[in-house]
């Protein structure tokens, strides 16, 4: 298994994400006489060792069901558990189109988080190309580095516990295959920090001075926006711009077709059925003839039964109260498009700049 490629057939140690639900995705490491047990039925690991990727597996006793994804990084950012706040898949994408990002790439992170986005940019690079993550949370680094490490991600990515604003950029005993002469000399950067404008003031050493960089400052505030651009205009960075990406779904469904008669046969039921309804409670409330205080009675014979009449079944050309599914035969449909009413996803201002290679 692993995020720069795709393989067929599961095999022990292999992650997979158990897609449960459309909201609940679960990464599992695949181990013997384990077992994924969720709402909708328990699952053995033992079983999924020799399936293939993307199959549906069965529970035991045939209770639910559930798909075995491949990894990827759109998938993990969205199952993964989370220590920060993440970038998700439409801002990593736009930011990774607009730095220029492409295989082969030395990239600089700060900020690594979740590590959501660095398993983006480590996928894009490829194994040609070299990222450099920095964490300045040692609990975070050392829960990313170990996550790095499983998912196969370290041979071309390093992550470092530093604070870059207080400390710098620069590393020491950089291994062997990620150095490079004059140092690291990234060319894309991207910063996810609380201060980034102190952040970029340390950028000097470590950007490439061969070819234009281009650089993302991922901020919530616009606060911290107005601070960072000042900085990068201090520093001699260029074509400053700050965007804000809002992604939101748009689904393809089957709507029902209702008509103007189907209406008012509809309101005309409702109103009869009111109107039987009305009578019958009358009828119920009319009063039994009184008995005598000294009237006992001797026979215990119940009275005999009586079928009520059957009400008349209720009119809905529109399948409200029963299970409808779409596409039924029995009613006309049309194809439409919806778009979700709220943005689901966190999103920041990026702040875009850029620097030309020196002369």
């Amino acid at each position: 298994m692993s995020f720069y490629g795709y393989k067929d057939v599961i095999e022990e140690g292999d992650l997979v994400l158990a897609f449960i639900s459309r909201n609940q995705i679960k990464p599992i490491t695949v181990k013997r006489g384990e077992r994924l047990n969720s709402r909708y039925g328990h699952f053995d690991h033992d079983k999924m060792i020799g399936m293939k990727y993307g199959q549906q597996m069965g529970g035991i006793n045939d209770y639910g069901y559930i798909h075995l994804l491949h990894p990827s990084p759109e998938l993990w950012t969205i199952s993964l558990p989370h220590r920060t706040q993440i970038v998700y898949s439409h801002d990593s994408s736009y930011i990774i189109q607009r730095l220029n990002v492409c295989s082969g790439s030395r990239v600089i992170e700060a900020g690594t988080g979740s590590a959501s986005f660095t398993h983006s940019f480590a996928r894009t690079i490829g194994l040609d190309g070299r990222l450099f993550t920095y964490e300045f949370h040692e609990p975070r680094y050392l829960e990313a580095r170990r996550e790095l490490e499983e998912h196969g991600i370290t041979q071309n990515t390093l992550i470092t516990h530093r604070d870059v604003c207080n400390d710098g950029f620069d590393m020491e005993n950089i291994p062997q295959g990620f150095d490079q002469e004059g140092g690291i000399q990234g060319e894309a950067v991207f910063l996810d920090l609380p201060s980034p404008w102190i952040a970029v003031k340390n950028l000097k050493s470590v950007i490439t001075n061969k070819k234009r960089v281009g650089l993302c400052c991922f901020s919530p505030c616009i606060e911290q926006v107005d601070k960072t651009v000042k900085a990068l205009q201090d520093e001699g960075w260029s074509n400053i711009e700050m965007v804000e990406v809002q992604g939101r779904r748009w689904e393809a469904r089957r709507e029902m077709v209702r008509s103007v008669d189907d209406v008012v046969k509809r309101l005309k039921n409702i109103q009869s059925r009111k109107q039987m309804g009305i009578e019958g409670k009358r009828a119920s409330n009319v009063n039994p003839p009184k008995r005598k205080i000294d009237e006992v009675d001797t026979d215990e014979t119940p009275e005999p039964f009586t079928e009520k009449p059957l009400q008349p079944k209720e009119y809905n050309p529109f399948g409200k109260g029963t299970r409808v599914k779409e596409g039924d035969s029995r009613f006309d449909w049309r194809q439409v498009t919806k778009i979700e009413s709220e943005i689901k996803t966190h999103t920041s201002y990026l702040t875009f700049a850029y620097m030309n290679p020196s002369s």
